[in-house]
């Protein structure tokens, strides 16, 4: 593991980095709109904003890096997300926040399009699994590392988004630098959404419900625990633990994965959500000692759906599509965390703020009544199913290009792969309403 990480370390801390820089901007937002009395409506916005830039920068990312180059797309797209941090910091208009965080999805979808098409071609078939796990394992850390420095850093002034600014100035430098070969042109993978409508609805099901949950989450926690009348040192704290047991939870959760049926589990996870969200959902106020083991525990059964879906969907995929269904699931991703902000601060806005964990609970109900494991035919499950569940980060920070990354896929690369889903044509599927 030493080797992998001396080999591929410019592109951990640039990982490491890029994270810290988001996950702290995500909560300062919302602590910033916050102590400005503005509505909570715009606090999910900022955060569909974001992961609207995310999904469109999934289509221009391609374009970008094929036309100039791994490295100058890098640092152009990190260039215009140092540029649209001090934006932020610089004003105070939530209609100009709104573009410039869009801005951000935007360029950072291309940096991580850059670090996951550079490990993929630098990772030797064998090594992917490990690779792929220091990749997550730095996306988590940063993360945390985003909302910890608000614990020793508690002032939201303008010094703040320097700092953020400071954050992603820095993720520049080791891949500015770095001696590795360039990656091969990328192309954009097909999404062929009827194809994998028919293919995988539960897993798409399941990944859309985990974007409302997730995206409503990382843009509204921190204001339902400024309204719980804890500081800024306490929001941080809260927010670290939650997001850290998303990391816990993924080895684990995939030792149960690779062993019991994947259909089952998300069900479970969902009946488990609606059991730890309904205490936060139904009680007004809480003090900070009851909201950190709850919401650890809320957000430990959360960050299980995405993972699950996509091992569930690759179940009944075949290996040259799986490119493609990284992509559609994205997108389909991206979708609901757009949505999830917007619906989760208007109940907030209507009665309170305890309603986020309500809207989880919802959500959980929505997973409950679609997901059931006796429908799943099996008539499309492909020959090594079950799969080997990989933990995997939730697509805060991933591009279409991590499922190349994934060692389930072996044997071919990103740029190879694209090019047989390109020349694979969508063809009608009989409904038999699997994975």
């Amino acid at each position: 593991m030493q080797r992998i990480f001396t080999s591929f370390r410019a592109l951990y801390v640039a990982t490491l980095m890029l994270l810290t820089g988001s996950g702290l901007l995500s909560t300062y937002l919302a602590l910033r709109l916050a102590a400005e009395k503005v509505d909570g409506l715009w606090v999910g916005a900022m955060m569909a904003a974001y992961y609207a830039g995310l999904v469109l920068g999934g289509k221009i990312g391609h374009r970008l890096i094929a036309r100039v180059g791994h490295i100058r797309a890098y640092v152009a797209c990190g260039g215009l997300v140092t540029a649209a941090v001090l934006g932020i910091g610089l004003t105070v208009w939530p209609e100009g926040w709104l573009v410039l965080r869009m801005l951000i999805g935007l360029g950072m979808m291309c940096q991580y399009m850059v670090i996951e098409s550079w490990l993929n071609e630098q990772a030797d078939a064998r090594q992917r699994g490990a690779v792929f796990a220091g990749y997550m394992v730095a996306s988590y850390l940063g993360l945390v590392a985003g909302q910890l420095i608000l614990v020793v850093h508690p002032g939201l002034g303008p010094d703040l988004p320097m700092m953020i600014a400071l954050c992603f100035a820095l993720s520049l430098i080791p891949v500015s630098i770095t001696h590795k070969v360039h990656p091969a042109p990328l192309r954009p993978a097909p999404l062929e959404p009827r194809f994998f409508l028919s293919r995988v609805p539960q897993s798409l099901t399941t990944v859309l419900v985990s974007g409302l949950v997730i995206g409503s989450f990382y843009g509204l926690a921190p204001l339902y625990a400024s309204d719980q009348g804890l500081s800024v040192e306490q929001i941080g704290v809260f927010m670290g633990v939650c997001i850290f047991a998303g990391l816990l939870v993924q080895w684990p959760l995939g030792w149960l994965s690779d062993r019991y049926d994947r259909a089952l589990l998300i069900r479970s996870s969902a009946i488990l959500l609606l059991i730890t969200a309904l205490p936060l959902a139904l009680l007004p106020s809480l003090p900070m000692e009851a909201m950190l083991p709850m919401g650890f525990l809320v957000c430990l059964v959360q960050f299980t759906l995405y993972p699950l879906a996509v091992a569930f969907s690759n179940d009944h995929v075949e290996g040259e599509r799986r490119v493609s269904l990284t992509a559609m699931l994205l997108v389909t991703f991206g979708v609901g965390a757009c949505i999830g902000p917007l619906a989760a601060g208007a109940l907030m806005r209507q009665f309170g703020p305890n309603m986020l964990y309500a809207f989880a609970a919802a959500c959980a109900l929505i997973l409950i009544w679609r997901v059931h494991p006796e429908k799943v035919s099996g008539l499309h499950r492909v020959d090594e199913a079950p799969v080997k569940h990989v933990p995997t980060p939730d697509s805060l920070a991933s591009s279409p290009l991590v499922g190349a990354l994934d060692p389930r896929v072996t044997g071919q690369t990103s740029n190879e792969q694209m090019k047989a889903g390109n020349a694979a044509a969508p063809e009608a599927e009989e409904d038999s309403r699997p994975g």
